[in-house]
């Protein structure tokens, strides 16, 4: 196997935006923000729009996140005429 080819995997906080909702796991990805954890020490947080602590299916609530502008998209092609 070759060596350092594999990103580096480690604790990271995923903060919803939405939500206010953060939870840690394990990943890749890269971030140049930190925040502090419960248990004191610095993390990397990787900002996201949607979680489970936000998505309607999760929630039950309609609550309806439209940050590109996506829906106005579909409706203005696709519009009766």
């Amino acid at each position: 196997m070759k060596k350092d080819i594999h990103p580096e995997y480690r604790d990271v906080i995923f903060f919803d935006t939405s939500s206010d909702f953060k939870f840690m796991t394990k990943s890749t990805m890269n971030s140049s923000e930190t925040i502090e954890w419960e248990d004191g020490k610095e993390y990397p947080v990787v900002k996201i729009e949607v979680s489970s602590a936000s998505h309607p299916f999760y929630t039950g609530k309609k609550l309806f996140v439209d940050t590109a502008g996506r829906v106005e998209k579909f409706n203005k092609r696709y519009k009766k005429k």
